[in-house]
């Protein structure tokens, strides 16, 4: 039986504070099973003749094993070099000759494909993405793996490699989540497990990971159900499901880290920097969304605390900032960045961040600080469900994650009703120097030394 959720969102003013509404979106969603296994979450929307098909596949860096991390990665791009009945680039050349735009990405939790099509085009990009889920090993080659594997090293080299402060997240994140834990390594995996995958580490993975029960798809925007139905039968319902996925490892963890762990950097840099992540609450409880409006007051935009201290009062840095990575199958990360203004000013950027901390801990946000950070965080979730893509990922999100899509509508109800004392209680516990991990840079004029010294 397919299950069905309204809501109604009020959109606020644009003014600092939330105010009274001005407009109201409704939505709904239906979920349909194929007998395959394939989750099909529909939701009209006949405002605009367009519509978005999204589908998620559970797999993420989390699933890799030892030795080939950056598979799943590297399997969003070959999922673009052809299939059974689509050759080479043609993925993109029918999406964008038919008005629509597509795009792919990978986490440590999912891989997602996306097209936005005009509404009369929804039957193409449904063809197009059960032709690479039923047929794409009909077409992966040594060729093409060898080209995108090298497409996916020069990724690599350009975003991560040789950009200045480029290895600092993968530094964090691999000090945050231990050795042997499911998330010590970022999605983009190493150049010499790159090297190692083979052709046959490919195909096993597709198998094992790109199955019909594995994924969600969901489609939303101005279409017909019962016809998009039909065409989600026909081009999906045949292909085989696969019962063969391994349990991923156990992603649990301590609340906290237990000691601060810190790195110094000795690199070509613009200037000093000082960068940390701490374990937040796992992505779907009240603590997260808790741990997002602290971050939020703390270091989104101008009127943050940590911008008003750092760069507009103190002038110790020309950037400060914290946000919240939410991860459901084990701790969120709280990844702080602070840029220095000048040389030899990290250690009081350290004293600075601590009396915030502190401050922050004992009284928690204000009520103005609370109602502020609420409405930043709500336009965010507004702007992304107004529109067909951004519905359409929240759907596939929430049904993936959480095993319900339409948790995706009450998002904001829950984080509306997050209190004072709540993102004082999870800064306190959590926004600690015993649940950090720093990485400092110290600029060098050596262009060849690049020195990594423990503290």
């Amino acid at each position: 039986m397919a299950a069905v959720a309204a809501v109604t969102l009020q959109e606020r003013t644009d003014g600092l504070m939330a105010g009274p509404a001005t407009a109201s979106l409704g939505f709904t969603a239906t979920t349909h099973t194929l007998g395959n296994g394939l989750r099909v979450v529909l939701s009209e929307d006949h405002v605009d003749p367009v519509a978005a098909v999204c589908l998620w596949y559970d797999v993420g860096s989390r699933h890799e094993r030892p030795g080939r991390t950056g598979l799943a990665h590297l399997f969003e791009h070959l999922m673009f070099q052809g299939s059974a009945n689509v050759h080479g680039n043609e993925h993109f050349e029918f999406v964008q000759s038919a008005g629509g735009s597509l795009n792919g990405t990978t986490s440590f939790e999912r891989t997602n494909y996306f097209e936005t099509m005009p509404a009369h085009q929804v039957e193409l990009a449904l063809w197009l993405e059960a032709d690479r889920m039923g047929g794409l090993l009909q077409a992966l080659t040594e060729e093409s793996l060898d080209n995108q594997r090298d497409v996916v090293k020069n990724e690599r080299r350009q975003r991560y490699d040789n950009v200045p402060y480029g290895t600092a997240w993968e530094r964090l994140v691999a000090m945050a989540f231990p050795e042997g834990h499911p998330y010590h390594h970022m999605p983009i995996g190493s150049m010499a497990d790159l090297d190692a995958t083979s052709l046959e580490d490919c195909r096993a993975f597709f198998r094992t990971y790109y199955a019909p029960n594995n994924a969600v798809l969901a489609i939303v925007g101005d279409v017909d159900p019962e016809q998009t139905l039909a065409w989600v039968e026909k081009y999906f319902g045949t292909i085989p499901a696969h019962d063969g996925k391994p349990v991923p490892a156990d992603g649990a963890l301590a609340p906290v880290i237990g000691a601060e762990l810190r790195e110094t950097v000795h690199e070509e840099v613009p200037s000093p920097a000082l960068m940390a992540a701490y374990r937040m609450p796992a992505d779907g409880t009240r603590g997260a969304d808790a741990a997002d409006i602290a971050l939020t007051v703390l270091g989104e935009g101008e009127s943050s605390r940590l911008n008003t201290r750092l760069v507009r009062h103190d002038e110790l840095a020309v950037y400060a900032g914290v946000g919240l990575m939410r991860l459901s199958g084990t701790a969120s990360v709280a990844m702080l960045d602070v840029k220095a203004s000048g040389s030899g000013a990290v250690s009081a950027i350290d004293a600075a961040l601590a009396e915030e901390f502190t401050r922050f801990a004992e009284e928690g946000p204000t009520p103005a600080e609370l109602e502020r950070a609420q409405a930043q965080l709500e336009r965010a979730y507004l702007d992304t469900m107004a529109t067909v893509g951004g519905r359409a990922d929240e759907l596939c999100r929430y049904a993936t994650l959480f095993g319900d899509a339409n948790l995706a509508f009450t998002a904001l109800d829950r984080l509306l009703d997050i209190t004072a004392e709540e993102v004082r209680a999870v800064a306190a516990e959590r926004l600690v120097p015993d649940n950090r991990a720093v990485l400092v840079y110290e600029p060098t004029d050596d262009a060849d030394e690049n020195e990594e010294q423990v503290a």
